[in-house]
């Protein structure tokens, strides 16, 4: 049905009575052969290898089908797995007749098979196998979508991610860019002597990044955890273990909104290098990201969303600066959450309602950041100098105290890194901590909680290091032109 009326409804319906077909021929194969789904097939070459032989190579390949034609005593057909796909021939001349008959009367497209024989040109050059013998691995039951409508629906081409990367080249090419990111990234670290480590998913205490987090209870200890919202205070302590530079690649959790640019499970890049400030890696990540770019894309010259792209530099913007410009005042100055508030009320920049929800400094600063300031930061750039109150892991400037050592790289007004030179002083840490308490008892939700047992370990020593967060599926996205962070990840969640 290639017409324009073609409906979800009428897809269901056509897949119902397919399935009933499909079943006689499971039954079919499972008379014939004793088992449906084989437990091995021997192959020789993936497809991607196979289109690199000469003509006349023998072959074992296995796959999908995603096409198939038959011709009488002949059938072309495509063979596919995620690194490509490949034609392939059967005729009543090469199979003997009765393993001819059976897969012309019980194989479908969307049925894995194997397939031995030979590489051939046809004749109008497409290189195809040519099979000598074919055993149908496994059945499928339920069609694949029709080519030229593909999924349509969003909602079933995440619920049914599979079925979205078969059909579709550029899903497909997408999620194997992000693959490929991430090989590139752990090489990268590895060859700077980066080694990577696991740390907890289930944490006590809620900290490492100022968020709402996931609570969970742990029945066998009768206690209530946290889904980690950063891997920040674990990772310090590897440090502490004497391991100069560590890097975890894993999900974090953020019981917060969901939209284009947030998920609430997400993979977050975090590393910590002792000895190093947080200059060092301002040249340290924007090396990785420009090598990340010339991987995957070829050129530091990318367009996103019909924006164009600019990587061979990053610009400098000083955070405190630009908010004082925004806000008519000094941020520094302003000890009261409410003083702060009514300025800008006078100001005429927010409005009271804008702003009730917001119960402490940190908020609101950074809620006029993001509203304000971020949107404008399009080219890729390294915002620096931010306010001490902001992050109560982050080191103190030795010129500024009321400053902090800490950048963000910001593209398209959207963060993709964060990271500063690493608060190690034990007693500085304990005053951040408790002004984060003092922030929760006022309402802020996203407030750290104060975790003794990192202080313990501050307290037996750490040396100075600087650490940072990459945001994986936010700059995955703007590498591969995508409008969401569901389009970058095989599994987006979905509401049930």
């Amino acid at each position: 049905m290639h017409c324009s009326d073609h409906t979800p409804d009428d897809t269901i319906q056509q897949e119902v009575g397919e399935y009933e077909v499909r079943l006689r021929k499971y039954q079919a194969i499972a008379a014939r052969d004793g088992v449906v789904c084989k437990d091995k097939f021997q192959r020789t070459h993936t497809i991607a290898e196979a289109q690199k032989l000469a003509e006349g190579e023998e072959v074992a390949l296995c796959g999908r089908i995603t096409a198939l034609r038959w011709f009488g005593k002949l059938v072309f057909g495509k063979l596919y797995d995620a690194g490509g796909s490949i034609q392939f021939s059967l005729s009543k001349n090469e199979l003997d007749e009765e393993a001819f008959a059976f897969v012309k009367a019980n194989a479908d497209v969307g049925d894995y098979i194997g397939i031995s024989g030979a590489m051939y040109y046809t004749q109008k050059g497409e290189f195809t196998l040519k099979g000598s013998r074919c055993a149908i691995l496994s059945k499928a039951l339920r069609p694949l979508p029709e080519k030229f409508h593909g999924i349509t629906d969003v909602d079933r081409k995440f619920r049914q991610r599979y079925l979205d990367v078969i059909m579709n080249e550029s899903t497909r090419n997408t999620l194997a860019m992000r693959i490929q990111m991430l090989r590139f990234i752990r090489n990268f670290l590895d060859e700077a002597g980066f080694v990577e480590v696991e740390t907890p998913i289930l944490q006590n205490v809620a900290s490492g990044a100022a968020a709402r987090p996931f609570v969970t209870r742990h029945n066998a200890l009768d206690t209530e955890f946290y889904l980690r919202i950063a891997p920040e205070l674990f990772l310090k302590q590897v440090i502490a273990c004497g391991f100069d530079k560590v890097f975890e690649l894993g999900k974090n959790f953020r019981n917060e909104g969901m939209d284009a640019m947030h998920l609430q499970e997400f993979t977050m890049l975090e590393w910590y290098a002792s000895y190093w400030d947080f200059n060092d890696n301002i040249d340290f990540v924007t090396k990785m990201i420009q090598g990340i770019l010339m991987e995957l894309r070829g050129t530091l010259q990318i367009e996103y969303q019909g924006e164009a792209l600019d990587f061979s530099r990053l610009r400098r913007v000083d955070y405190i600066a630009e908010l004082n410009k925004i806000l008519e005042t000094d941020i520094l100055s302003y000890e009261s959450a409410q003083d702060l508030a009514n300025h800008i009320i006078q100001k005429n920049i927010f409005c009271e309602e804008d702003l009730k929800d917001l119960k402490s400094l940190p908020a609101i600063v950074d809620f006029t950041f993001k509203r304000k300031l971020r949107p404008s930061l399009v080219q890729p750039c390294v915002t620096f100098n931010y306010p001490a109150f902001l992050i109560p892991l982050a080191r103190r400037n030795d010129l500024n105290p009321k400053a902090i050592d800490m950048f963000q790289v910001v593209v398209c007004g959207a963060e993709i890194v964060k990271a500063y030179s690493e608060l190690v002083d034990p007693i500085l840490q304990r005053g951040a901590f408790e002004e984060q308490v003092r922030n929760k008892s006022t309402g802020d939700d996203e407030a750290f909680d104060l975790d003794e047992s990192f202080l313990l370990a501050m307290e037996h020593g750490m040396p100075p290091m600087s650490g940072l967060g990459f945001g994986i599926d936010r700059f995955m996205s703007i590498v591969a032109d995508q409008p969401t962070l569901r389009d970058v990840i095989f599994f987006p969640q979905m509401k049930v």
